[in-house]
C-alpha cells in the first residue's frame, strides 16, 4: 500500500505534536507499506509555490514552499497555484489512500482533488485548523480569550493580529521580480535590524480580512468535511466539537495516539531534595508556560522549574517568560532532540502541562506517563480524559494560577503523594498497536471505494 501523508509542516525544522506523530506513524507504517510526506514550508529565499524532494530518516518528504502570496483571503486555504502543485505531488506518489494530519498552509481543496482521482481520505483531527484560521487552537491571544464558540467579528480582529497576517502582508508585496528584489533586502534588514523589519512588515497595508471573510472560510471547511472518508479524533471532546461543527457522527471514530516505547525504563525515585517541576512544550501563549511562573512564584518549600522548549522560536513571548522567572529557581533548558527524550523527562518528578486551548489528546501527557511521571494539568478538553484527578495526578483550572499553586504546594508538602500518583499512571497504546489499527482503517476505505465505484460502474 501506498500512502500519502499530508501536514501543514514537518520535521526537523518544526517539531510540534502533530509533526512528531505523523513522522513515528508513517515510519512505523513503512515496514510494509510505502509512505510519503507532503508538507508545507515558508521560506522566502524560494519561488512561491516551488516543490522540493527531500529525504528524512528514510521517509521520502515532498516540500511546498508557501510564502503565502496571495492577493485574497481566500486563496490562503484554496489556491489555484497551491492546488496545480497538490495535483503534481498525488500524481507522481500515486498514494492509495490519503491521510490528512493538517491542511493549514496547504489546500482545503486536496481531499476533494485526491476524491477525483478515486483516492480515499483519511484524516486525524489533531487541532482546529478547520474553523480557526490563526493557527488551530481557538485563541485570541491579545484578548486572552479561548473561544468556546466560533466568532467571525472576534476571528477577523485574531487573524488581523496573528503571525500570518503579518506573512500574508509581506506577501503581497513580494510577488514578481522587483517583490523579490524587495524580499532579498529585507531579509538582509531582518539580519541586522530584526525588531525594525518586524515594524516594517506590520506597518504594510495588505488584504483586509473582515468577517464576512471568516463566515465564507468556515462555509468552505464543510467542501472538507464532505470529501473526507474517515476522521478520527485522538479524544472523545475533540470528536464532539466536530460534530457540532458539521462532521457526520457516522464518519468519525475516537482512537488515542500510539508510542514508541521508552528505552529506559521509569526515573529513579527522588525522596528528597526540591520538586522538580517541568514543563516540555512550545514556548507560546497558549502553551500557559506563565501561568506556570506565575503559580511558582507564590510556593512554599524546596522546589526548582525546568522549562524545556525552544526559546528562539516566539522569542518575545521568552523574553516575558524570562523577566518573570527573575529570582524565582527556573531554568530554560532549551530545546531537545528527540533521541535525549529520556534524559529530559529523567529531570523532573511531574510535569505540568499549563495549556489554555482545548487540548486534544497531548504527546507529553503520554510522554510523562510511559516514564512513569505523574501530571499536573489544566481540566480543558481532551486533557481531563487522560489524567485522573487524585490518581495519576492532578487537575487544576486553566487561565488560574491560584489553582495551579495550590496543586503544586501540595506535592511539595506531601511528597509520598507524587510517588503514589507515580505508580498508578495507565499504559500507552504503542505505535505498533497503533499502525495496525491504521492499515485496517486504510484497507477499509479503500475497500468501500472500490466497491462504490464498481457499484457506480
Amino acid at each position: 500500500m501506498r500512502v500519502l501523508h499530508a501536514i501543514h509542516d514537518f520535521l526537523p525544522r518544526h517539531r510540534a505534536g502533530s509533526e512528531i506523530y505523523a513522522f513515528e506513524l508513517a515510519r512505523e507504517l513503512s515496514r510494509d507499506a510505502t509512505c510519503f510526506i507532503v508538507a508545507a514550508e515558508y521560506d522566502p529565499a524560494a519561488a512561491h509555490g516551488t516543490l522540493r524532494w527531500r529525504w528524512h530518516e528514510g521517509l521520502t518528504v515532498v516540500e511546498l514552499v508557501n510564502n503565502w502570496q496571495f492577493g485574497r483571503f481566500d486563496e490562503t486555504y484554496s489556491s489555484e497555484r497551491i492546488n496545480a502543485q497538490l495535483r503534481h505531488v498525488l500524481d507522481a506518489t500515486s498514494p492509495d489512500v490519503l491521510h490528512v494530519h493538517n491542511l493549514l498552509n496547504l489546500s482545503f481543496d486536496l481531499p476533494r482533488i485526491a476524491r477525483e482521482r478515486g483516492i480515499p481520505v483519511v484524516a486525524t483531527l489533531h487541532d482546529y485548523t478547520l474553523v480557526c484560521p490563526s493557527g488551530g487552537q481557538r485563541v485570541h491571544v491579545s484578548e486572552s480569550h479561548v473561544c468556546e464558540t466560533i466568532d467571525a467579528e472576534r476571528c477577523a480582529r485574531c487573524f488581523g493580529e496573528s503571525p500570518f497576517s503579518r506573512q500574508m502582508r509581506a506577501g503581497s508585496v513580494t510577488r514578481g521580480k522587483s517583490g523579490r528584489m524587495l524580499l532579498g533586502a529585507g531579509r538582509m534588514l531582518h539580519r541586522v535590524a530584526p525588531a525594525l523589519a518586524l515594524s516594517a512588515v506590520r506597518s504594510i497595508d495588505g488584504p483586509p480580512v473582515t468577517p464576512p471573510d471568516i463566515r465564507r472560510r468556515l462555509a468552505y471547511a464543510r467542501h472538507v468535511f464532505e470529501a473526507v472518508d474517515l476522521f478520527v479524533a485522538p479524544s472523545a471532546s475533540m470528536a464532539r466539537e466536530f460534530v457540532e461543527l458539521g462532521i457526520p457522527i457516522g464518519r468519525i471514530h475516537v482512537s488515542d495516539y500510539g508510542f514508541r516505547p521508552p528505552v529506559a525504563g521509569p526515573p529513579p525515585a527522588q525522596p528528597g531534595g526540591p520538586l522538580r517541576v517541568g514543563f516540555v512544550g512550545t514556548l507560546v501563549w497558549h502553551k500557559g508556560a506563565h501561568v506556570l511562573l506565575e503559580a511558582a512564584r507564590g510556593l512554599r518549600g524546596e522546589f526548582e522549574v525546568l522549562i524545556h522548549g525552544d526559546t528562539n522560536v516566539f522569542p518575545d513571548y521568552v523574553a516575558t517568560l524570562r523577566k518573570s522567572a527573575i529570582g524565582a529557581p527556573v531554568a530554560f533548558a532549551g530545546g531537545f532532540d528527540r533521541d535525549r527524550i529520556e534524559d529530559v523527562y529523567r529531570t523532573f518528578d511531574v510535569l505540568v502541562v499549563s495549556s489554555l486551548w482545548p487540548e486534544n489528546s497531548p504527546l507529553v501527557i503520554h510522554e510523562a506517563f510511559m516514564r512513569g511521571v505523574p501530571v499536573v494539568a489544566a481540566r480543558v478538553g481532551g486533557i481531563p480524559e487522560l489524567v485522573h484527578d487524585g490518581i495519576n495526578g492532578l487537575l487544576y483550572e486553566p487561565f488560574s494560577a491560584d489553582s495551579l499553586r495550590s496543586c503544586l504546594q501540595r506535592l511539595i508538602d506531601d511528597r509520598p503523594l507524587v510517588t503514589s500518583l507515580s505508580r498508578q499512571v495507565p499504559s500507552v497504546k504503542s505505535m505498533h498497536d497503533d499502525a495496525l489499527e491504521w492499515r485496517a482503517r486504510y484497507q477499509a476505505v479503500c475497500n468501500r471505494v472500490t466497491s462504490e465505484a464498481a457499484q457506480a460502474y
